[in-house]
């Protein structure tokens, strides 16, 4: 048998160190790298949990008002050039006397605001907008805008002299939670150029209007969601991820009767803020 020999033993040993440098390194990228990731990950998981063991925040309740209107463009008034839009009115209360039964820095609001918005429905039908609304303006129509960079930042109330002075017209909210978080949704356009027929001389400037331009309420139902986010005086950060689903329909007519006012129950775990970490 022929013997094998290493004719160049340097050669051979910078080789074979390179060779186990390699797998040393693909060991640590397919195997060591993943369990310290998974672990990393488990113990961020466990100290969310344990930082989220008292709820601070919740979502107390949600109060939807729901109807419509018809602007009349038309130069004489004459109801042969009109927009349809649908809107809803969102009042979202939070709680957060849960767990500490008297008010201290940990419980009370230092900044307060809503991005991430997204609104989707069945049919791509008009301009969807959601954006903060004067509570005395609940259950009105009101023309709004969107908010700029998709964000809603709220002006917090500490006192009563701010709140005599305040603008309510503005993002408001108080540092104790006594208020709601008052919000507005508004699909525009959903039907332009809509004229009244030669059968009817007046129009419905509420939810019967979908009804009498043939707006099929599958088509407008929609989804919400949002993050809100609060800061606390200790500057500890939390989070809700707001998913609402709104119906119009219902077996009674729902919006076509002129309009919905809902109150959603808000039970349970999923409607607490998580503290961020």
């Amino acid at each position: 048998m022929k013997k094998f020999t290493i004719q160049n033993e340097r050669l051979f040993f910078t080789i074979l160190i390179i060779a186990l440098f390699i797998i040393f390194l693909l060991y640590y990228n397919l195997v060591f790298s993943v369990v310290l990731a998974r672990n990393a990950f488990a113990n961020e998981m466990i100290e969310i949990a344990d930082e989220n063991e008292d709820t601070i925040f919740n979502i107390q309740k949600i109060l939807l008002y729901s109807s419509a209107n018809a602007i009349d463009n038309s130069e004489d008034q004459s109801l042969k050039d009109m927009s349809i839009c649908q809107y809803t009115d969102l009042s979202i209360y939070i709680d957060n006397m849960s767990s500490i039964t008297e008010l201290t820095n940990e419980n009370t609001i230092k900044q307060l605001y809503i991005d991430n918005i997204v609104a989707t429905s069945n049919a791509d039908m008009g301009t969807k907008i959601l954006n903060y609304k004067n509570p005395l303006d609940f259950g009105k129509y009101r023309m709004i805008e969107a908010p700029e960079n998709n964000r809603i930042d709220f002006n917090i109330i500490n006192t009563n002299t701010e709140n005599e002075n305040n603008d309510y017209s503005k993002p408001t909210f108080y540092t104790d939670c006594s208020n709601p978080i008052s919000l507005g949704y508004l699909n525009k356009n959903i039907l332009t150029n809509y004229a009244v027929s030669r059968d009817a001389n007046t129009v419905s400037f509420n939810g019967k209007v979908l009804q009498q331009a043939n707006i099929n309420l599958e088509d407008i139902n929609y989804t919400l969601t949002f993050k809100i986010h609060i800061v606390n005086n200790l500057n500890q950060k939390f989070v809700y991820n707001m998913k609402l689903d709104i119906n119009l329909d219902d077996n009674n007519g729902g919006i076509y009767n002129g309009y919905v006012y809902k109150g959603k129950a808000t039970k349970g775990n999923e409607y607490r803020f998580f503290k961020e970490i």
